[in-house]
């Protein structure tokens, strides 16, 4: 088996649509290892910033370990800009109707990352609580341990690193918006796809053409903010097909919890709704003015904090006419 480095830099690398018109960058044989390097969310526009000074506070500390330069500016799909994507990779002999097995080796942090919400953006609670949102907030975290980022100096998340888009190319003709998962996969936001994972996808166009990108250092169940730990790195896979193992829905094999996030408990607020939304939205608000009560924070750090680390969980699906919604903090963040 061959091992294969697809750079983020390689020209062509970087798209921000699903296509299965695209031209693959890179073709490989089954069972081959491919790594990918990524870019972040914004295409490095959170690097620029800290560059020219916007965030003087980090620069002595970043300046040394942040590339932001020569990244590309991000093209507009139906008005949206799509997540920059590290692709199409063409795997031989993968065909419609087969599965494409892809194990996750390693996710490699970079050395930075940053997590922000905004009004009337894609968070959970960002028209809820636009007027409190004020212009928006950003956290940028110092990755640098490798095994936790500090909040404060009295909170740190654990990171467990994985890809929030890993995808194949749909056959129906496009291009597609990179913001919506499909039965291809893509942005699932899965917090569970660490290194020891295996993913199952199911392939649609000849050579399955698989992207990846958007990594994450850490998340919580739900990403509620509408951002993780957003952060460049470097993601290694085996890529297998599977000729056997039909699926037609992405489905997943995870390792055990790589961190000790819950081992300390957690403080829940729920949320009671005939949708589940408008529970998610009631437990999650829930928490964060907990949050704010307990532990001094601001409502954006509160709500940046909890897209980092808090889960929503569905407690009960099946009591009418209200679905139940909790949504956990882990209190092993706090020292």
């Amino acid at each position: 088996m061959t091992s294969h480095l697809l750079s983020r830099f390689s020209e062509g690398s970087i798209h921000t649509v699903w296509d299965a018109s695209l031209p693959p960058i890179l073709q490989i044989q089954s069972g081959d290892t491919l790594t990918l390097e990524t870019l972040d969310a914004s295409y490095g526009q959170m690097a620029r910033q800290v560059q020219a000074g916007q965030h003087p506070e980090l620069a002595s500390e970043l300046s040394a370990v942040i590339v932001g330069s020569v990244y590309p500016a991000g093209p507009l799909t139906g008005g949206q800009r799509g997540h920059p994507l590290t692709g199409p990779v063409f795997v031989e002999g993968a065909q419609p109707g087969d599965t494409l097995a892809i194990e996750i080796l390693s996710v490699e942090a970079a050395a930075w990352g940053w997590t922000a919400c905004q009004p009337h953006g894609i968070g959970l609670l960002d028209a809820v609580l636009a007027d409190e949102l004020g212009q928006g907030y950003v956290h940028f975290w110092d990755l640098r341990s490798g095994t936790f980022a500090h909040f404060r100096p009295d909170i740190r998340v654990p990171l467990a690193p994985f890809p929030g888009v890993v995808g194949l190319a749909p056959a129906e003709f496009g291009p597609h918006l990179t913001s919506p998962p499909r039965q291809v996969g893509g942005n699932m936001d899965i917090r569970q796809l660490v290194a020891g994972s295996t993913l199952y996808l199911p392939v649609e166009v000849p050579g399955a053409l698989l992207s990846a990108g958007d990594l994450h250092g850490a998340q919580g169940d739900g990403e509620v903010s509408g951002t993780g730990i957003e952060m460049e790195g470097r993601l290694t896979l085996r890529l297998s097909v599977l000729k056997d193992f039909p699926v037609t829905q992405p489905q997943f094999r995870a390792p055990p919890e790589p961190t000790n996030l819950w081992s300390q408990g957690s403080y829940a607020a729920t949320g009671h709704a005939p949708d589940v939304m408008s529970a998610a939205r009631t437990a999650l608000e829930g928490l964060i003015r907990h949050m704010q009560l307990e532990y001094r924070l601001t409502l954006p750090q509160a709500y940046v904090l909890a897209s980092a680390c808090a889960d929503l969980r569905i407690s009960q699906i099946v009591d009418a006419p209200n679905y139940t919604v909790s949504a956990l903090l882990p209190l092993g963040i706090f020292s």
